[in-house]
């Protein structure tokens, strides 16, 4: 069995999603084999060096959790995101987890599958796509991870709030995947089922490419009333709620 998780945002200002991913990883998350998480596990990420601030209860909390399913026996992998682009190989060492490459082709027996977080796919978003390529340079993450920790963890907050005041400004397309591009992707990834993340619009699409019929799954994004995950038991792909557990 492997899960696919994406979106769950987590920040202090969210424990409610905190307590969930880590009553997820701690329950469910133990009957699978493998879990993918597909990029904004975090709703920011300054860099790994969080991971030595003792005052850091999300990072500490979140690595531990992830440590412990990972001991468990399950494998699980992760794609960064349009917010945790900054996770790094301390992160992976200290957690268990493998960063993968986005997209990752992930072949199975029975089917073939392409993972992806998504934000690739929405070109329409101009500003955005701009705001991508500028961050994800090296030299640019080099020259960012080289301030002082409060001041990354004050610019990514301002990034946050500016990005929730554009998003409000912008036509719904912009922040969804292009259809053109997505086709191309689709091509060019052997018309392998894709599963994706990023626009927080959760749903199966079914796309005709060169006469071929290619699903889409977009996972859900967490909220502090609900989580999902999309569970593929060897035959098909089902998605799962998962709600909280009340207090003992």
């Amino acid at each position: 069995m492997i899960l696919f998780v994406s979106d769950l945002h987590l920040s202090p200002a969210t424990p409610a999603v905190t307590h969930l991913f880590v009553d997820f990883l701690a329950g469910r998350a133990r009957a699978a084999e493998r879990l993918f998480i597909l990029g904004d596990l975090f709703e920011a990420w300054p860099g790994d060096d969080c991971l030595e601030d003792g005052e850091d209860l999300l990072a500490a909390t979140v690595v531990g959790a992830l440590r412990e399913v990972v001991g468990s026996g399950v494998e699980v992998s992760l794609l960064h995101g349009n917010r945790d682009f900054l996770l790094g190989e301390g992160f992976a060492a200290r957690s268990g987890v493998r960063l993968l490459p986005d997209p990752f082709v992930l072949s199975l027996p029975t089917w073939q599958f392409v993972l992806s977080h998504g934000d690739a796919l929405c070109i329409d978003d101009t500003d955005y796509q701009t705001f991508r390529a500028m961050v994800r340079q090296e030299a640019w993450q080099k020259a960012f991870l080289a301030r002082p920790l409060a001041e990354r963890r004050a610019i990514a907050m301002a990034v946050r709030e500016q990005s929730e005041v554009a998003k409000r400004g912008k036509a719904g397309y912009l922040m969804d995947v292009n259809l053109g591009a997505t086709e191309d992707f689709l091509r060019a990834n052997g018309y392998a089922t894709l599963i994706h993340g990023h626009t927080h619009r959760p749903a199966m699409h079914e796309h005709i490419v060169d006469g071929i019929a290619v699903e889409r799954w977009v996972l859900a994004d967490w909220s502090h009333t609900r989580g999902e995950c999309l569970c593929w038991d060897g035959e098909q792909l089902l998605r799962e709620s998962l709600v909280p557990q009340p207090a003992t």
